[in-house]
């Protein structure tokens, strides 16, 4: 992923963050993202936190073979890291609004993109001379906020 892959469209005005090679994985941020996706940013940022704390499960829709399910929710977990990463993400999309000067209490999350990162390859020293790979998966987290419309 280079660059945002949010294409900009005229007339509506947005604000972009990007987080580059986060240490988290690619599979728990897709689901954390699409939770969020087309939430007020408000609402956005409570979903976080409570996932994030431990007080809801967030959906795991496509990943979640053996996951438990939770009330209200089905098959869900708890991601606490990906919440941070992503709510770290997600408040340097709010200031960058805040700097473009839109209104911060009708943001929306109009986009939410997460993308395999590269791997950080490492290896575990084992008996006899051996050795087993030990990986670190990264991801490519985008967010874009946009203004809802007025109501009429």
């Amino acid at each position: 992923m280079k660059g945002y892959t949010y294409r900009s469209q005229s007339g509506i005005a947005v604000a972009r963050a990007l987080g580059w090679e986060l240490p988290i994985s690619p599979k728990k941020s897709y689901e954390v993202l699409n939770a969020i996706r087309g939430l007020p940013l408000d609402r956005a940022r409570r979903v976080l936190e409570e996932a994030r704390d431990g007080e809801r499960a967030i959906p795991f829709r496509r990943y979640n073979q053996e996951t438990a399910h939770h009330r209200g929710v089905g098959p869900g977990r708890f991601p606490g890291k990906v919440c941070r990463h992503v709510l770290q993400v997600l408040q340097n999309a709010e200031s960058n609004a805040e700097y473009e000067g839109l209104d911060v209490d009708r943001l929306y999350v109009r986009t939410a993109a997460a993308a395999r990162g590269r791997i950080v390859k490492a290896r575990m020293p084992r008996a006899q001379g051996r050795a087993t790979p030990w990986n670190e998966q990264t991801t490519h987290i985008e967010i874009v906020l946009a203004e809802a419309k007025e109501s009429s």
